[in-house]
């Protein structure tokens, strides 16, 4: 668990000059399409239909838009704050996320960026 908040702090550092990911709609009145994405997400997760909503994320992700690389660290950085036991019962591992924070990296050509 500590060890992912690490890796999104560190990536938040390097790309965004943030000490922190969290992903927010600037516009609840006009919401753009990433924030669109953004609700879609965190209802699932409410549900907590996590499968769902990584295969949504995947699906909808823009490798050329930054803000999709901080709202799918932000995604990944909610889902770590589940339990192991927790997470288990949905079918998604921990190293899920790990898995899934790098493929993202790898989407934004960032791999280098972690091991």
């Amino acid at each position: 668990m500590r060890q992912i908040q690490m890796m999104v702090d560190l990536i938040a550092r390097v790309v965004f000059q943030k000490s922190a990911i969290a992903y927010e709609i600037e516009n609840t009145a006009n919401p753009s399409p990433t924030d669109l994405l953004f609700a879609e997400l965190n209802r699932l997760i409410a549900e907590q239909r996590f499968n769902a909503a990584e295969d949504f994320l995947l699906d909808h992700i823009d490798p050329h838009n930054r803000k999709h690389l901080e709202l799918a660290l932000d995604f990944y950085q909610k889902l770590n704050q589940f339990t192991d036991e927790e997470l288990e019962r949905q079918n998604f591992p921990r190293q899920e996320i790990t898995d899934g924070i790098k493929a993202v990296l790898d989407l934004f050509q960032l791999s280098n960026l972690i091991a």
